[in-house]
């Protein structure tokens, strides 16, 4: 069971999505307005957000920026917009998945599950529990991931990843130098058999950012263009 927060003013839809989280056993609360949605999730703790970017009062694209701003609650966006430039805007802003409607409740289903599995520490990275913590850090060059924690270091610096960029680096950190494959971490990053290649791409870009790399100058990241991505310590500069 988990505890949802449903944002959407469309009586209709709304209810829909109630019925069907209520009938999966889930504890459902909802809104109609991005103010009232913040100021739930400001005073309960919810597992899972859904939320609506046509909302009357403020849209949905700003209202996911002013929750990032006080949690990091997986939310999953359920919009009409298909448009790609603000799908990846979305995802750059801190959406965890979205959904395009109409969609049928058995792919919200599986989208949740998805969420849900990552969240609660069944994503990358989450280790065996075995050993000591000093055992399960991955280490690649400068870089320290500790998966247990979900903290990751770049030269003793800490740095501010999201669920999904620490997911993504604790990944590959566990398999240093190996090309991983785009199918490969949609299934075991993202928890999904299938999806968009752009969807991946942001979080690399995203993720390389906070490395201090990028694509044309990478330093632990490396894309093999129809191949798939490796992370490797960079390699030492010839004098």
């Amino acid at each position: 069971m988990a505890r949802v927060l449903v944002v959407e003013d469309d009586q209709f839809v709304r209810s829909a999505l109630i019925r069907h989280l209520n009938d999966a056993s889930h504890a459902v609360r909802s809104v109609g307005t991005a103010l009232e949605a913040l100021r739930e999730v400001a005073q309960v703790g919810f597992d899972v957000v859904i939320l609506d970017l046509g909302l009357p009062d403020l849209d949905g694209a700003e209202a996911l920026k002013m929750l990032r701003g006080i949690t990091d609650v997986p939310v999953i966006i359920a919009t009409a917009r298909d448009n790609e430039n603000e799908i990846v805007r979305l995802l750059n802003d801190g959406a965890d998945d979205y959904l395009v409607k109409p969609f049928s409740v058995e792919h919200l289903s599986a989208r949740m599950a998805a969420v849900l599995r990552r969240s609660r520490g069944g994503g990358a990275g989450g280790g065996s529990g075995q050993g000591d913590a000093g055992e399960r850090v991955l280490r690649v060059g400068g870089l320290a991931i500790d998966p247990l924690r979900r903290q990751a270091e770049l030269d003793g610096a800490l740095l501010d990843l999201t669920r999904r960029e620490f997911d993504l680096l604790a990944f590959l950190a566990g398999r240093p130098g190996v090309v991983v494959a785009r199918r490969e971490l949609l299934a075991e990053v993202w928890q999904q058999s299938y999806g968009d290649d752009q969807t991946i791409d942001v979080h690399l870009s995203w993720l390389r950012r906070k490395l201090g790399e990028t694509a044309a100058r990478p330093r632990y990241l490396h894309t093999l263009r129809g191949v798939g991505v490796k992370l490797e310590p960079p390699k030492e500069r010839q004098p």
